[in-house]
């Protein structure tokens, strides 16, 4: 059985200061078939007869996954529950390795279902002996009682499952945003296994698809039922996302979908999607803070791959316009805001129009303080990031990104933080199943990107929600817009423009009044915890330099999906 639920829709008052409430995400929701999971449980030795064995299995898996009673769907996991139930029949150990796949510290479950992640090294087995990957291959696992309804993602290719169909009737493969996916139905509901992976040859630091593709077979065929509660809590709905009722005097933002004239991906535009997909703590911990571009403001490297060590007098150039690479120009820390989602890059981005892009938002923290050595830069760690929710975080160690899951009634939610320091990270205990509350300290602003300073100083921030697809990103724009609003106290004014479906203006002109806005409106303390401190203004003596026009080079670390034999989805 499946319920649509309809999404809230913004109610305009007019002439009076009503609440006014977000849109919110349309969803569909699943009931499980319960009698099914029960017959799927397997033979367990007993000491004494037992009236529902699925509650059974349930306690006796519990001891590896203790959050496993949380689950408001069955539980498919690739662990072998018979091998482990004889031992602890028998009172043996329970500390062996029962799978090649091994349990990660990330096992989630919640109103909305459960996730888990699981790794394998290549070399530990003889099948995948010949895959030369120096660290452990991660595959996640998910299972919903809902699911996110969104427009079909762009650049989706779709592969014919192969041999397991035999074994799951209507399972898809198919590959986007860099990551391979098998999705299924059983028990009434969906699950989505998972797989980052990348075009071309087999690579010690890089999993080809194609070797994916083999370790995911592998896990499908490992999959057992191990647990599950039909008394799960599941039936609250997520919170709507309220208005303040004051104005701020200060704030403002562009509307979403709206980019920088010229910055769009193949003349493209936005994605222009108002929802607010979940009430939440805007991620910076101090206020104020700002949502530009980092790679067309000043400072940015206008995506020309390699120039991010050039002088300071460098310029880059948007529609010839030339930028200056100082970080700490004035328009770089004053609103109104820019949406810079789908902004150009050879990311891979279901929602943007041309299937590629920026994958999330740039925020930038309330101040920039610049080093005594090089006057262009703005000091990383310097201001803290916070919780946006209570969640789980998921991070392997030495990643300089990291997600935090929520899974809550009516919501099911990632969130995903770039450009913090890893070993900064490590250090403060960020990696996978710390649990962790909304507002908790997570870390600081940073710039690292492969290696220090490699990118201004900002924070990277994605939203993921769970789709037919899995996991794809959404834009976080508006989600943004309504968690400062409440940050704050006060919602903010939104500029007036071209309705989306106008050209872009990819003049010099459009350009330069584009950037020239983005000072319109200076911070001020009274609306805000922390003051803006002063920057120096940008240079304003002529340079002389090379024009270099704006480039579209994939950075080395992106590839395409695999090249196994495909069909597009049309």
């Amino acid at each position: 059985m499946r319920i649509l639920v309809a999404g809230l829709f913004l109610a305009f008052a007019v002439g009076t200061a009503a609440a006014e409430t977000w849109p919110a995400p349309q969803t569909t929701m699943f009931k499980p078939d319960w009698e099914a999971a029960r017959a799927a449980v397997p033979a367990l030795p007993r000491k004494a007869e037992s009236t529902d064995r699925l509650a059974e299995l349930t306690q006796i898996v519990s001891g590896v996954f203790p959050a496993l009673a949380n689950s408001p769907v069955p539980v498919l996991l690739p662990f072998p529950v018979a091998d482990y139930a004889r031992d602890h029949a028998a009172g043996s150990s329970t500390d062996g390795d029962y799978s090649e796949f091994k349990p990660t510290k990330f096992f989630l479950a919640g109103p909305t279902g459960y996730d888990a992640a699981f790794s394998v090294r290549t070399r530990d087995v003889a099948d995948f002996a010949d895959i030369n990957f120096r660290d452990p291959v991660v595959v996640q696992i998910s299972g919903f009682n809902m699911l996110y309804d969104l427009p079909p993602a762009k650049g989706v290719i779709v592969q014919k499952p192969g041999e397991i169909e035999r074994d799951s009737p209507g399972i898809r493969r198919q590959i986007l945003e860099s990551t391979l996916r098998y999705s299924f139905e059983r028990f009434g509901v969906p699950y989505v296994i998972s797989i980052q992976c990348f075009d071309g040859p087999q690579r010690r630091n890089r999993l080809s698809c194609r070797n994916a593709d083999r370790i995911a077979g592998r896990f499908l065929r490992a999959l057992q039922l191990v647990g599950g509660n039909p008394d799960a809590e599941t039936d609250a709905p997520a919170p709507a996302v309220i208005r303040p009722e004051q104005s701020s005097s200060v704030f403002t933002y562009h509307r979403v979908g709206a980019l920088l004239p010229g910055t769009a991906m193949r003349s493209n535009t936005g994605d222009a999607d108002k929802t607010v997909y979940a009430r939440i703590r805007f991620p910076t911990a101090a206020t104020p803070a700002y949502v530009n571009s980092q790679s067309f403001m000043h400072g940015g490297d206008c995506n020309q791959t390699g120039r991010r060590r050039v002088s300071p007098g460098y310029r880059c150039r948007i529609n010839s316009k030339p930028l200056f690479r100082d970080e700490s120009a004035p328009e770089n820390y004053s609103y109104p805001w820019r949406d810079n989602f789908c902004e150009n890059r050879h990311f891979f981005v279901g929602q943007c129009a041309a299937g590629l892009g920026h994958q999330g938002q740039d925020i930038r923290p309330a101040s920039c303080a610049t080093k005594d050595t090089n006057k262009t830069r703005c000091q990383p760690y310097r201001h803290g990031v916070v919780a946006a929710r209570d969640g789980m975080i998921l991070r392997e160690a030495w990643n300089d990104s990291f997600f935090l899951v929520v899974n809550a009634p009516g919501e099911r939610i990632r969130f995903r933080h770039l450009h913090m320091h890893p070993r900064k990270l490590d250090d403060d205990g960020i990696v996978s199943g710390h649990l962790v509350k909304e507002g908790e300290p997570l870390g600081m602003i940073g710039n690292y990107n492969r290696r220090p300073g490699w990118t201004t100083t900002h924070l990277h921030f994605e939203v993921l929600v769970p789709t037919r697809d899995g996991w794809v990103r959404v834009n976080p724009y508006m989600t943004l817009v309504a968690a400062y609003e409440q940050l704050i106290r006060a919602r903010g004014t939104e500029i007036n423009e071209p309705p989306s479906d106008t050209p872009a203006d990819t003049s010099i002109e459009g350009a330069s009044e584009a950037i020239a806005a983005s000072a319109a409106a200076p911070i001020t303390a009274k609306d805000t915890n922390t003051a803006r401190s002063k920057t120096k203004a940008a240079p304003r003596t002529k340079v002389k330099t090379k024009s270099h026009k704006v480039r579209s080079k994939a950075p080395r670390r992106i590839a395409h999906p695999g090249k196994m034999r495909t069909k597009k989805r049309r």
